[in-house]
């Protein structure tokens, strides 16, 4: 039923035996044709299962904050933008590839770091300014 395995990189190619595609009817308007045929497709890929993607980029993938993946690991695309079930099954597939694609780049390490002598001496006399402000505010202003 399959289209072929989706490539993502040289090294990387998810087959057609692990996506599962389902053809539904597109929401919102269209007129009478959008009520007859199934052109939306959802996509279903199980991330956490999955034996053609390495652990690292899974485990990068699953911790990533994406209201598309599920509880279970199951990376969820729906793809309606287009008129025909080909062009939104293609569609699906390159957004797939593209979610793959960003967790393959390994975020480089955040090194702690202290604030420079300046930008500490420049916060402090911020701060000064603001009291001396508020320090020349009168309390009653009825009078």
């Amino acid at each position: 039923m399959g289209i072929g395995p989706v490539v993502i990189s040289a090294q990387l190619v998810i087959p057609d035996d692990e996506l599962v595609e389902r053809f539904v009817r597109a929401s919102g308007a269209g007129g009478q044709n959008v009520n007859k045929v199934s052109t939306a497709v959802e996509l279903r890929f199980d991330l956490a299962g999955s034996p053609s993607l390495p652990e690292p980029l899974r485990a990068r993938l699953l911790v990533r904050r994406d209201r598309r993946v599920t509880g279970e690991g199951v990376l969820v695309i729906d793809a309606q933008r287009f008129r025909t079930q080909d062009r939104n099954r293609e569609d699906a597939r390159e957004r797939l590839a593209e979610f793959i694609r960003a967790g393959l780049s390994v975020p480089k390490p955040r090194k702690a770091t202290k604030p420079t002598y300046g930008s500490t001496l420049r916060r402090l006399d911020a701060k000064k300014g603001r009291a001396q402000v508020k320090r020349g505010r009168t309390t009653r202003n009825w009078e």
